[in-house]
């Protein structure tokens, strides 16, 4: 695989006071060969942008706007991830 023995697929963890913790959100692909990235990769399935965007928007208020032209431009496709903080 040219060194990217490390995967395709992730996880991003959340962490503090205003976390709405407790759970874990997936969209759990499966491990069978035909769910596979390539062949071989567990198939991302969340935009890590829409996980961060959901977090400055309910924490800071930012418009879909600017999440979408400032923070990440050109990521307007990936919709901010809600409820993830209090």
């Amino acid at each position: 695989t040219d060194g990217t023995d490390h995967g395709t697929g992730t996880i991003a963890l959340l962490a503090g006071g205003a976390v709405k913790g407790g759970r874990v959100i997936s969209d759990w692909p499966g491990l069978k060969l035909a769910n596979l990235h390539e062949g071989r990769d567990l198939r991302p399935t969340t935009d890590l942008r829409s996980v961060i965007k959901g977090v400055l928007q309910d924490q800071f208020g930012l418009s879909d706007r600017v999440l979408a032209e400032t923070v990440f431009p050109d990521s307007a496709a990936a919709r901010p991830m809600k409820g993830l903080v209090v």
